[in-house]
């Protein structure tokens, strides 16, 4: 408990550092991590030891690229078309954000045992390809504690632009419709 203390105490002591450390106290070896980002999450699994495993970007571009957190098409806000799987301090990835415990594909899914989730998570350790919607990091953490590459997030996206192009086609025919049968009249 004292160890605990002091590293909470050399960092800057506000809600924000007491609410990570409570999540990570609580958080048991093989748990997912999520890091709400704003408009997206980023997802990690826990390895114990204020540890976790994730997919991260190999910044493939100059040191010009531009930084946006909000931007849904990147990786913590830069633009990568490469990715790492990394072992990392849980407080190096979470950048501001704010993190919780969520497992809740536990009702959908079946869990490997804690110690299997790690060895899968740490047998990816090294470079891996991503795509925003088929292979991103909640991918990769669902992969690891379920054998199921499944992105709630990346679902809802693809429904949004499904929905939006339906919406979009059906208005375009809808006018279509009206300019020859109806506005001729």
């Amino acid at each position: 408990m004292a160890a605990k203390f002091r590293r909470l105490n050399s960092r800057k002591l506000d809600f924000d550092n007491i609410h990570v450390l409570d999540v990570i106290q609580r958080a048991r070896i093989g748990d997912q991590l999520e890091f709400h980002r704003g408009v997206y999450s980023h997802w990690a699994v826990y390895v114990g030891n204020e540890e976790v495993i994730h997919l991260a970007g190999i910044n493939s571009f100059d040191s010009a690229c531009t930084f946006n957190p909000k931007h849904t098409f990147t990786i913590g806000g830069k633009v990568f078309i490469k990715a790492e799987v990394k072992r990392e301090s849980v407080w190096k990835v979470i950048r501001g954000s704010k993190v919780k415990i969520n497992n809740d594909k536990d009702k959908s899914c079946r869990p490997f045992r804690p110690h299997e989730i790690v060895r899968k998570a740490m047998g990816m350790i090294g470079d891996i390809g991503y795509n925003v919607f088929w292979q991103n990091c909640e991918h990769f953490a669902a992969f690891c504690r379920y054998g199921v590459a499944w992105s709630k997030q990346a679902d809802n996206a693809l429904t949004a632009i499904v929905v939006g192009g339906a919406i979009i086609t059906v208005a375009g025919l809808a006018y279509e419709f009206y300019k020859i049968f109806i506005k001729d009249d």
